[in-house]
């Protein structure tokens, strides 16, 4: 997965540094009247490493996750 910002122009989604194949298939979360989540260049960058390291991570089995949330309230 990758997460990338861009606009639209002209009709079309613009984006910087993403090259798809074409009728490649993708979800774009457009911002609404909700609170914006505004990402530096930088914390888009971490996001995105961190996005690599969970794609590559084996995980762990859904009843061990929600006990590690549990810890947290």
């Amino acid at each position: 997965m990758q997460v990338v910002s861009g606009a639209i122009v002209e009709g079309k989604v613009v984006t910087k540094g993403l090259s798809l194949p074409e009728g490649t298939a993708f979800t774009i979360l457009a911002r609404g009247d909700e609170a914006a989540v505004k990402l530096s260049p930088e914390e888009e960058a971490e996001l995105q490493a961190a996005l690599d390291d969970a794609d590559r991570e084996a995980g762990v089995p859904a009843e061990e996750f929600f006990a590690r949330l549990r810890r947290f309230g």
